[in-house]
């Protein structure tokens, strides 16, 4: 399983937190480091209210507009050299998520970068998927408040982007006839990866809905991960076990410190803890194959009962129901030859707890 450490917006705006969380991320153990590209102005009105959730979270800083509290978390573009530069000296992978279209072309032609995460706000801004699919990068696509159907279609925009000429005029109907085409399930099996996600922060359990994971990969054919909003790793865990071969998973350097995402997030210590876990998980899951286990070997002989003498028997009597048990034993035959042992003729004297070879 791949992992992405969401760093987000947890840097709070601050150049060296940034870089400090792709170091924290990497001695956690994920593999990519994921960041957001965005300016405010771009983004959201200068109306558009906070969600519930970033009020909850911000408390009394609150108080400020969506658009002065994303204004104060922006990065020049320029430092996203530094921190894929940071990224690279601490061989994790940098990605970030655009949330607009001259961001993913930043990313894109100025970083070149040829993966980049799309998140569920955009999940159908088909103008963004067009974009990135015919610049030829892979997706990540976040697919929370979505439907299969949903799905469906921005599945479309992107094999549109991937294989329909320039000159074509984008249109669902143009989207769904690509989806249909071919050549689609092959590009999308190649270039996205699907991840299902519950958008509230934290997500509660009972809100997860694990069970989609393997559904849209029997779906749409496609990679499939889990972006993991909820407290904890056991859903992590669950989401590995049903299927998915990528986690994000968002982590600060601190769950009390002032944002919309911290108290959302997993700290170092707290991730790397999930980190071990799914590895473990991953080693525990196996083969398939059932056999006795290396670790079971020296336990067999032990743990595993034999016939024995149930009472003294001569040489020469019949062995019976009355007169052979099974018990522990050291050596003897294995229990299973029970059956076969009874009507047998026993060959010398046995005394009680002997064993019968």
């Amino acid at each position: 399983m791949q992992i992405i450490a969401e760093a987000g917006v947890n840097h709070n705006g601050d150049p060296e937190l940034a870089a400090e969380l792709i170091r924290a991320s990497a001695r956690a153990g994920a593999d990519i480091v994921k960041f957001q590209t965005f300016k405010a102005d771009k983004l959201v009105t200068r109306q558009a209210v906070q969600a519930n959730y970033q009020q909850r979270n911000l408390g009394s800083a609150a108080e400020s507009s969506q658009f002065e509290m994303l204004r104060k978390l922006e990065l020049d573009f320029a430092l996203f050299h530094d921190l894929k530069a940071e990224c690279i000296l601490n061989k994790v992978r940098f990605l970030s998520t655009p949330f607009d279209i001259d961001s993913a072309l930043y990313l894109v032609d100025n970083l070149g970068e040829t993966l980049v995460k799309i998140g569920s706000g955009d999940f159908d801004n088909y103008p963004l998927l067009i974009t990135l699919a015919r610049r030829g990068v892979d997706i990540i696509l976040s697919t929370g408040m979505s439907t299969l159907g949903e799905i469906e279609v921005s599945l479309g925009a992107l094999a549109f982007g991937y294989l329909a000429p320039t000159s074509e005029q984008p249109s669902v109907e143009a989207f769904m006839a690509a989806f249909s085409a071919p050549q689609a399930r092959a590009v999308l099996a190649e270039k996205v990866t699907v991840l299902h996600c519950t958008t509230e922060y934290p997500a509660p359990p009972e809100g997860l809905n694990l069970r989609v994971i393997p559904l849209i990969a029997q779906a749409f054919g496609v990679r499939t991960g889990f972006s993991d909003h909820s407290q904890g790793s056991e859903a992590a865990i669950a989401a590995y076990v049903l299927g998915a071969s990528m986690l994000e998973k968002h982590i600060t350097l601190d769950c009390s410190m002032s944002g919309p995402d911290h108290k959302a997030s997993m700290e170092p210590d707290d991730f790397a803890r999930m980190v071990q876990a799914l590895k473990n998980t991953e080693i525990s899951l196996g083969d398939g194959i059932k056999r006795m286990m290396s670790a079971e070997t020296a336990n067999k002989g032990i743990a595993r009962k034999s016939p024995v003498a149930a009472v003294a028997i001569r040489a020469g009597e019949m062995f019976t129901e009355a007169n052979v048990t099974l018990k522990r034993a050291r050596g003897g035959a294995a229990a299973g030859q029970y059956y076969r042992l009874l009507g047998q003729i026993c060959p010398r004297d046995l005394a009680a707890d002997d064993v019968i070879l």
